[in-house]
C-alpha cells in the first residue's frame, strides 16, 4: 500500500469515528433528498377533501378516535395522502391510547419539523418534505428505541399493504 492511499483510508476512519455517535443505529431507510412539490391553494383545494386541506394547509387537527388506520395492523406503509410520499412503515406503528395513529419513527428525510406555540406550550410540529403538508406533533412520550411519538391525523395518511 502506498503512503498516500494509507492516508486516505486512516483519514476516512478517523471521520467515520468522528461522526458515528451522530448516526442514528438501527435505520432500515436511508435518507434521500426529496423533491419539493409546489401547488397553489385553489389546486390543493381541487385535489384534497375538506379534511384533508384544513389539516394539511391549515395545521388544523382531526377529532380523535375517528381514523379507521386506527385499526390498521397489516405490513404496510403509510404515506401522505397529498404527494404519496411514504413517511412511516407499519413496523413503526404503536398503539398510543390518544386516539391517532401514532409512530415512533419515521423515514429519514421524509419528515420536517418546525417549532409550533399555538397552545403557548412549545411543541414540535411535522410536515411532509415533499409538500409541506401538516401532519402532526412529536412527542418524547413514544417507546423504545427511539423514545418518539409521531401523533399524526390519520385523515391525511394513507395506507400502502405490502406488494401494492
Amino acid at each position: 500500500m502506498e503512503r498516500r492511499d494509507f492516508i486516505k483510508f486512516s483519514l476516512g476512519g478517523i471521520i467515520l469515528a468522528a461522526i458515528s455517535p451522530y448516526l442514528k443505529a438501527g435505520k432500515a431507510f436511508a435518507a434521500e433528498a426529496v423533491e419539493k412539490l409546489s401547488k397553489t391553494d385553489a389546486e390543493w383545494k381541487k385535489l384534497l377533501t375538506s379534511a384533508q386541506y384544513d389539516v394539511l394547509r391549515q395545521e388544523g387537527t382531526e377529532r380523535p378516535f375517528t381514523s379507521p388506520l386506527l385499526d390498521e395492523h397489516r405490513e404496510g406503509i403509510f404515506a401522505c395522502v397529498a404527494c404519496d410520499l411514504p413517511l412511516f412503515p407499519s413496523k413503526y406503528k404503536f398503539d398510543s391510547g390518544t386516539g391517532w395513529p401514532s409512530f415512533f419513527d419515521s423515514i429519514p428525510g421524509h419528515i420536517e419539523t418546525k417549532s409550533d406555540y399555538k397552545i403557548i406550550v412549545p411543541r414540535t410540529e411535522y410536515h411532509c418534505a415533499r409538500c409541506g403538508g401538516h401532519h402532526g406533533h412529536v412527542f418524547d412520550d413514544g417507546p423504545k428505541p427511539t423514545g418518539l411519538r409521531y401523533c399524526n391525523n390519520g385523515v391525511v395518511l394513507k395506507f400502502i399493504p405490502k406488494g401494492a
